[in-house]
């Protein structure tokens, strides 16, 4: 039962019903009154294609993420195992299960950047026990694993910086952490000092649920959770974050940076001014994307756990739970609405845009995955006349 809406609006300023008249000018009562012309909605030249879809799985989904050349589809589940799809067909190319699991959900996944002389297809995996694992998806071959120290630091987040020379990790101990990937060595712990006053180093006073390292600083990587603030850290070096700023409350992977730098993308779970872009260097608020009431009746706001930038489109993708929906908007045309994925039984816990950017998988409690692709609208209404309405989900493939 699953929705895909285009880039549809909603009718506004519709005439008020003119045929009943109380007794007095009849003539003037029935002429219609003046409507105020409604402000015209920004669209959209894309528009989302239902495309692939992957269900049945044997637990929700954490975490979804298209390798570097496109060819597989990942999928961190909540029973620990990594389930492997190609990304063209849904077929399941490998499941990746260790023992040290122990059946706890699989949080977080990232995928090594291909570059240089290192093996490909390498997948970066934590779990809820603390444990981080490499793996290598096209032999389904666990590299290494962290032993896990102290299973009371859950890691819910993290990333790569743009080489693959380093990795950061984050959790609920507060910190973040960077290991050398070739060494699998910690080179630092960043990390806020306990206690308030201008003495203490800054950092997070709560649970770290995304990271993302600054595409073109390479030493600079953020970090946001449950304390409402972005942290700005330099990698270099032990110690309390260089800045930060207040407002964002993640309790997902939704924080990203654009691809210039400029701008942080946040997505807050709670009803009301979900997704925002940020000012990197100043911290301050640039906007908030609007984000109306859910598209299906008596649903709640969509409180969102996911939000991403397209790698190659000026897009932006968010999902949630409440609303239990994803919508992708237009940056380049005032945050249009290109489509939005609706009707699902439970909440979007994770986004991910192709690398092409013309490709976004959507995935989370209901156990399926969704690969949708952004298309030409024009050409879209052309190939099937009248998608304004409802289109239903493709057939599930097992």
């Amino acid at each position: 039962n699953t929705l895909i809406f285009g880039s549809q609006q909603p009718r506004q300023g519709a005439a008020p019903d003119t045929t009943m008249a109380t007794f007095g000018n009849i003539e003037a009562q029935l002429a219609p009154e003046p409507v105020a012309e409604a402000p015209k909605l920004p669209t959209s030249q894309r528009k989302l294609k239902p495309g692939l879809t992957i269900s049945n799985l044997a637990a929700e989904v954490f975490s979804v993420r298209f390798s570097p050349d496109g060819r597989y589809l990942a999928a961190g589940c909540g029973d620990g195992a990594i389930r492997v799809f190609n990304a063209s067909t849904g077929t399941e190319s490998a499941n990746l299960t260790s023992n040290s699991s122990n059946g706890l959900p699989t949080t977080v996944i990232r995928f090594r950047p291909h570059g240089g002389d290192r093996t490909k297809n390498v997948l970066l995996a934590a779990n809820a026990n603390g444990g981080v694992e490499h793996w290598h998806v096209s032999s389904g071959k666990l590299l290494h694993a962290f032993p896990v120290k102290d299973d009371s630091n859950q890691v819910y987040a993290l990333d790569y910086d743009q080489n693959g020379d380093r990795f950061a990790t984050g959790g609920k101990d507060c910190a973040v952490r960077i290991y050398d990937e070739d060494s699998k060595k910690l080179l630092v712990t960043l990390k806020g000092g306990q206690g308030y006053g201008s003495h203490v180093a800054a950092g997070h006073s709560n649970r770290i649920f995304a990271l993302k390292w600054h595409p073109t600083e390479p030493n600079c990587l953020v970090s946001g959770g449950w304390d409402n603030t972005i942290q700005i850290w330099d990698a270099r070096k032990d110690g309390g974050a260089v800045r930060s700023f207040y407002g964002p409350h993640l309790c997902g992977d939704s924080l990203d940076i654009s691809p210039d730098g400029s701008k942080v993308l946040t997505g807050s779970w709670r009803p009301e001014d979900q997704v925002q872009l940020w000012d990197f260097n100043t911290g301050k608020l640039l906007e908030t994307v609007p984000w109306a009431s859910s598209l299906i009746h008596h649903r709640d706001p969509c409180m969102v756990y996911a939000a991403q930038f397209s790698k190659h489109m000026p897009l932006v993708a968010a999902g949630g739970s409440g609303a239990n929906e994803a919508r992708v908007f237009d940056c380049e045309r005032g945050n249009a609405l290109v489509g939005v994925v609706a009707g699902l039984d439970r909440g979007v816990f994770t986004v991910d845009f192709a690398p092409g950017g013309k490709r976004l998988a959507v995935a989370g409690g209901d156990a399926a995955i969704r690969v949708l692709d952004v298309v030409d609208a024009a050409a879209w209404e052309k190939e099937r006349p009248g998608t304004a309405a409802p289109v239903e989900a493709p057939p599930a493939v097992p």
